[in-house]
């Protein structure tokens, strides 16, 4: 029986329905069975036919043929299409959920008060997923998510870093990897120094790093970012546990591999996926959006779903 992969399209006015339609058109996802839900307009502008994909409409607006910029009208189409397919997912309708890229900023002016899909996620599941990204043979995932850098010291406990290094640690040997490897990027240059530039690594992360050791987790750290990256690339790490957004994805989106780059969600009662970039409104509608995250996305989808049968 075939793998129901369940694609949301994003928002409207972004690249959501491009690569969506392009992805579903590619002859490498023609084995599987895929619905997606999103704006019919802003699908059939973007060359979406059915027959490869069946399509669930959400409300269309004439905001989806506007100004391609965050507006409340396709922020809130593209929440409904995620809420749809979450009702679907609980239903028990398909094996994985894809998301191509929303714009929280549109959900924002909507009245939306979900930071994303993963905030979503946490409230509709009661579940604490980790966020987490792959590209080839890099692994990467995050112990906050979208945080201002801020609010980091204090929401970087050794309790939160030792509740995502188990997910990861589950999440990579669900990928094939028996006995992962994980390396703990520190919060601060040098690792704090000693504490001349920081006491987070001796006070949050290496306390996180002896329980896990003894809870029976391959883990090193706290190591400085820029040599656990370069030791991960290296091979040295199964999995790099990093400790905010850009400390995973600046990196990641400069690697070679960075074009096939898959966001994925672990924890969660099902699988998801997503490409691992944004709704660039700046390239939207030009025919320049580049499908292979989303092709990579719902293969690697279809992959998890199996595994997980």
């Amino acid at each position: 029986m075939k793998t129901k992969i369940l694609i949301t399209a994003g928002d409207p006015l972004g690249v959501g329905p491009e690569i969506t339609a392009r992805a579903v058109a590619s002859k490498a996802l023609a084995a599987l069975d895929i619905t997606v839900i999103g704006d019919a307009g802003a699908l059939e502008a973007s060359g979406f036919k059915p027959g490869p994909a069946s399509l669930i409409s959400v409300p269309s607006s004439r905001a989806a043929r506007g100004a391609r910029r965050p507006r409340a009208e396709t922020g809130l189409a593209s929440f409904q299409a995620v809420e749809l397919a979450l009702d679907l997912l609980e239903r028990g309708r398909y094996g994985a959920l894809v998301t191509a890229p929303v714009s929280k900023e549109a959900w924002k002016l909507a009245g939306i008060t979900h930071a994303g899909h993963t905030d979503l996620f946490r409230e509709r599941t009661g579940l604490e997923p980790l966020m987490g990204f792959s590209a080839g043979k890099i692994r990467t995932a995050l112990v906050t998510e979208h945080l201002p850098i801020k609010l980091l010291p204090a929401r970087i406990t050794a309790r939160l870093v030792v509740e995502k290094a188990l997910l990861f640690a589950g999440a990579l040997r669900s990928c094939g990897v028996r006995a992962p490897r994980i390396a703990l990027a520190a919060l601060n240059p040098h690792a704090g120094d000693g504490g001349l530039l920081g006491g987070e690594e001796a006070s949050a992360l290496a306390p996180a790093v002896s329980r896990l050791r003894r809870a029976g987790v391959d883990i090193r750290g706290p190591i400085s970012a820029d040599s656990a990256w370069r030791e991960h690339v290296k091979g040295l790490s199964d999995g790099l546990l990093c400790l905010y957004h850009d400390q995973a994805l600046a990196p990641l989106k400069v690697l070679p591999e960075a074009a096939g780059a898959v966001h994925w969600t672990w924890g969660l009662p099902f699988v998801r996926t997503s490409p691992a970039h944004g709704t660039a409104f700046d390239i939207a509608g030009r025919g320049k959006a580049d499908p292979t995250g989303m092709i990579s996305a719902i293969l690697f989808a279809a992959e998890a779903a199996k595994r997980k049968e």
